[in-house]
């Protein structure tokens, strides 16, 4: 039964009730989700920034938070209670400073029937809450500031920022 909604949403059934989104229509297409997060890290902890990443004693924070956001890419379906479970052809996990933030961007892409974006915020998401673990012994005055969607190919509806 395809998914109706008079609100809109396509995770509510007719009912009211949440459901799944019945893909088994939809084409397979080539898909990409780009997502973003942002940290603010003060002084103390971008101090400690050598060889473009960040050594505590738990080892290298960027490292860590880049293989952090791939499994976290990996898990989405087990964390987001509605998204369907997909085979991924690629996740890349980008962190960089920028002034007093660090920067991560996750980019994911399949081929299938849904796209990636969930998987590509839930990435960033979890890098981003890694690097605020791995250096909260220097401060907890980081602040994830934001996370947010850069772009998304291969659906019904391309969508960039």
């Amino acid at each position: 039964m395809p998914n109706q909604s008079s609100s809109g949403f396509s995770h509510l059934n007719a009912d009211g009730q949440p459901s799944m989104v019945d893909i088994s229509d939809k084409n397979d297409t080539h898909r990409i989700a780009i997502a973003e997060s942002r940290i603010y890290l003060p002084d103390i902890i971008r101090e400690q920034f050598r060889d473009n990443d960040i050594q505590t004693r738990k080892g290298s924070v960027f490292q860590t938070a880049v293989i952090a956001g791939i499994m976290a890419v990996k898990k989405t379906p087990e964390l987001i209670p509605l998204c369907h479970t997909l085979l991924l052809d690629n996740c890349d996990v980008q962190i960089h400073l920028e002034g007093t933030e660090a920067i991560i961007r996750c980019t994911v892409k399949t081929t299938g029937k849904t796209g990636v974006e969930m998987e590509a915020l839930t990435g960033a998401s979890i890098a981003a809450l890694t690097i605020y673990d791995m250096c909260k012994a220097f401060s907890q005055e980081m602040i994830i500031r934001e996370t947010k969607l850069i772009s998304k190919t291969g659906g019904k509806n391309d969508y960039t920022r």
